[in-house]
């Protein structure tokens, strides 16, 4: 199973947007996908008491993790950076085992000309540090306000290419790491 991470909570994202594209191309590939939306975040993780013991509501979202072959991380640029609930949704994930070995793929986007490159980038170090297995093909949408269509429809051609190479060549890695087929899993 591929977990998608929708990298924020804010709503009305375009992160969500292609998050969506991007479990279609999964579904393409039959390839069993699933969304992990941070914007479904249960309140109580927020509540600082949390890094102490972890709400009974998270732990959907720590086995989504934990059952994941593998994990794609699309996420927007805010303020040059990873926002903020991507970075504590990370912490108060478990340590070592969450990242540990894990396969994961990254895709950011951003209203800017360089796509989120720099989120991405502080990303790779983030899950670097947890010794994931980190698929070095990244995709960059920048000025994703022109690549995708009013109802958030991916209208570019080419980008929509690219992801699709990145997700072929994921699962690839992902097979090839695991020891396990992907493709062919769902219908």
């Amino acid at each position: 199973m591929i977990t998608l991470i929708v990298g924020t909570n804010r709503p009305g994202s375009n992160t969500r947007h292609i998050v969506q594209h991007i479990e279609g191309i999964y579904a393409e590939l039959k390839v069993p996908a699933q969304v992990l939306d941070l914007a479904q975040l249960p309140p109580e993780i927020f509540s600082p008491g949390s890094y102490g013991e972890k709400p009974k509501s998270f732990q959907p979202f720590a086995d989504a993790v934990l059952a994941a072959d593998g994990l794609v991380v699309v996420t927007p640029e805010y303020n040059g950076g990873v926002p903020g609930v991507l970075k504590y949704f990370i912490d108060m994930l478990k340590f070592p085992e969450s990242f540990e070995r894990r396969p994961v793929c990254f895709v950011g986007l951003a209203a800017g000309v360089w796509g989120a490159l720099r989120p991405v980038e502080q990303l790779q170090a983030l899950f670097g540090y947890r010794n994931a297995h980190l698929y070095p093909e990244r995709v960059f949408l920048p000025q994703i306000g022109n690549l995708i269509s009013e109802s958030g429809v991916l209208k570019d051609a080419e980008i929509s290419g690219r992801l699709k190479k990145q997700a072929d060549g994921f699962v690839s890695f992902v097979e090839a790491l695991k020891g396990k087929k992907l493709r062919g899993m769902c219908t």
